[in-house]
């Protein structure tokens, strides 16, 4: 069963990377304009535009260049950036480190503060107490989930390093620089997940397990750390595993607005 299970995953896998690959390969061809003579100016002579197609195979009969594509990709050929000149393997692999290590510390800070937040706000208004907490809470919620990450990146630069000099500006120059690319990536994913916390939390404390526990008297702490805590994150882990990869992808305009050594500069 579990090898019939793990098959069938796998052909899934494969499929689903077929198809992405598939799409990102007729985006070239579906897009309006030439991207040789994007890439290389309006001003570029002709004859260098028609080199650089024939280099990169865009003379070529479109399953071809198909074939061509799919083959580099097996052979782990991105082929070469316009900007630097360089492999693009090898421009990923010197910056994806920093990227990584930017999402990581965001999920981080991001899963703490979305946990403690959203539980705490759910102990205070379970059971339809403290009615003003509860709208305070959605609200505030509601409006910093909806705040561009990079717009919160441009504020806090201008605020805490232009302005203050509390902060370094831009680049990557010691544990100070990791504050605001982290802050504007984790407040908007934090207020949205502080929220699933505390609707699963409030079910949790409505279970009959939960009331089981009360009844025994037990330590509040231990009621919602050993009890409700565990039963409340089964949903939240889930979100948060989409959160990640969102993170790793979603990079790209903070590490612009912040010069971040990452992948973002580079696209």
């Amino acid at each position: 069963m579990w090898v019939s299970f793990a098959l069938r995953r796998a052909v899934r896998l494969l499929v689903s990377v077929w198809v992405l690959v598939t799409f990102s390969f007729l985006i070239i061809h579906l897009t309006p304009g030439d991207p040789v003579r994007a890439a290389l100016g309006a001003q570029a002579p002709a004859s260098v535009v028609a080199d650089r197609r024939a280099e990169l195979r865009l003379d070529d009969p479109f399953l071809s260049q198909y074939a061509g594509y799919l083959r580099d990709l097996l052979r782990g050929d991105l082929g070469t950036s316009f900007q630097s000149r360089l492999p693009v393997s090898e421009v990923i692999g010197d910056r994806l480190p920093n990227t990584l290590a930017l999402a990581l510390i965001a999920f981080a800070v991001i899963a703490v503060l979305a946990t403690t937040l959203g539980v705490l706000a759910a102990i205070r208004t379970q059971g339809g107490r403290h009615r003003g907490s509860e709208l305070g809470f959605t609200s505030s919620s509601t409006v910093l989930g909806s705040v561009p990450d990079f717009l919160v990146a441009i504020v806090l630069v201008a605020v805490l390093s232009v302005s203050w000099g509390l902060l370094p500006i831009a680049g990557k120059d010691g544990a100070s620089s990791y504050v605001i690319p982290v802050v504007a990536l984790a407040i908007a994913p934090t207020a949205g997940l502080a929220r699933i916390v505390r609707v699963e939390t409030l079910g949790v404390l409505q279970a009959d397990y939960v009331r089981t526990a009360r009844a025994k008297r037990l330590p509040p702490w231990r009621v919602y750390l050993r009890h409700a805590l565990p039963n409340a994150l089964t949903a939240t882990l889930t979100v948060s595993g989409l959160l990640l990869a969102g993170l790793v992808a979603g990079t790209v305009l903070v590490e612009q607005a912040v010069s971040w050594p990452g992948l973002g500069p580079t696209l």
